[in-house]
């Protein structure tokens, strides 16, 4: 019988036999675990984006219930606090508790009536932007992401997209709001929706009563949240505890988790921590929005959210996303295709994506989404706890999360039964 010799490269080879080849990423942090091909696994966004491995250090990290996903979060924030790093969370669930107090921190709960105010507008200041732009220059950024801002949040508190009425409204009311406020608030914008002055309508030929009633149905929505039944989170100046330049920032949420108003709640918040830590802090932040499905549900939030993710490289932000399931980043409702591109957008600009097990039916879309092949997609709903399949811009990994026993306090809680 004869013998057939086929020549072939170590690349090639690597398509018909995916992990075997993996390439080390070259970092020498952060520690992650197992390289189940061989080898320690180590992972650092801002590392990997300085040796040119990836081009954003974004992520996104997607696992069932009970997989791993939130030990993975945790002891990963763990371990980049030990290097400096400022860790950041939003914590819709209330179980990064034991997380800020390892780090010697306590979180800060946020709930209606409470101690504490957010002001979501409260952003950098012209002064704190780069000495490179004039303050002009400054200031016009500074209105363009306020107005971006009032626009996803009135879009989310309506549910639905706005009328060009009520774009040009929240316009004009911020124009104003900032001409006679040194701090912008909700409630001066509420006030210039319902009562406009009349320069205000002169100058796009609407009448009075007209910019009014066209607003009517976003001045009334957004007033909830001064004065209805969320009153008592962002009606006034932001808490001076919220302004300190702490390493470690844990914002609890959980008290309206079950709330529709929790995507809006999350969205301020968003909006306020990405600022306020982009003006004050020179070193490297990890920002965790945990339940992303709640900031992605509208297509105004969504949108915020990814212009936010396309800036994480010039504010030296690591933005890291977590989901149950790659299907949380598929919407539905009145704007479905505009969100869905927007949501999957975000995977783009994350080319860090970690996915533990994930059920039959989604690895069709996941073999899609992530951009890896059908076997290695085949993989996920055999992966065993603490095992994920790590995508790091084009290389793919399988790796073992490894605990420390002094990490078990963090993530040994009544919700790692849940997470």
């Amino acid at each position: 019988m004869s013998k057939y010799i086929h020549e072939a490269t170590t690349i090639q080879i690597g398509s018909i036999f995916p992990f075997v080849a993996s390439k080390p990423l070259g970092i020498d942090k952060i520690l992650i675990g197992r390289d189940l091909l061989g080898g320690l696994f180590l992972h650092d966004p801002f590392e990997l984006y300085k040796a040119g491995v990836i081009t954003s250090p974004n992520m996104v990290i997607v696992g069932q219930i009970g997989r791993g996903k939130s030990s993975l979060v945790k002891t990963y924030l763990y371990r980049q606090a030990a290097f400096g790093r400022q860790v950041v969370v939003l914590d819709p669930k209330g179980e990064y508790g034991p997380l800020a107090t390892c780090l010697g921190a306590e979180p800060i709960y946020l709930y209606p009536g409470g101690p504490y105010r957010l002001n979501p507008l409260d952003m950098m200041s012209a002064e704190s932007r780069s000495a490179s732009e004039d303050r002009a220059g400054g200031e016009r950024h500074l209105f363009k992401r306020r107005l971006e801002l009032l626009t996803a949040i009135s879009a989310a508190c309506v549910q639905r997209n706005l009328k060009p009425i009520e774009y040009t409204a929240l316009e004009y009311a911020l124009t104003a709001a900032s001409g006679r406020h040194t701090t912008v608030l909700l409630g001066h914008i509420i006030e210039e929706l319902l009562y406009p002055f009349a320069d205000s309508y002169n100058q796009i030929g609407v009448g009075h009563e007209e910019l009014t009633l066209g607003a009517r149905d976003v001045a009334l929505e957004l007033r909830r949240l001064v004065y209805g039944e969320l009153a008592g989170m962002f009606d006034g100046a932001t808490s001076p505890e919220l302004k300190l330049n702490r390493k470690v920032f844990v914002l609890d949420l959980s008290a309206l988790y079950s709330s529709p108003a929790l995507g809006i709640m999350m969205a301020c918040a968003t909006s306020f921590i990405q600022s306020i830590y982009t003006g004050i802090t020179k070193g490297k932040t990890l920002l965790v929005v945990d339940e992303a499905w709640a900031v992605l549900q509208n297509a105004g939030v969504a949108r915020f959210l990814q212009a936010s993710w396309k800036l994480a490289r010039s504010r030296g932000i690591a933005n890291i996303a977590v989901l149950h399931r790659i299907s949380d980043l598929e919407t539905s409702g009145e704007d479905s295709s505009v969100q869905n591109k927007i949501s999957t957008g975000l995977l783009s600009d994350s080319e860090t994506v970690i996915c533990y097990a994930q059920p039959h039916q989604e690895l069709s879309l996941a073999a899609k989404s992530l951009g890896i092949t059908n076997e290695e997609a085949a993989l996920l709903p055999t992966l065993r706890k603490g095992v994920g399949l790590w995508k790091v811009g084009s290389r793919t990994y399988l790796v073992e999360h490894k605990l420390t026993s002094a990490e078990k306090a963090i993530i040994d809680t009544d919700q790692s039964l849940i997470g």
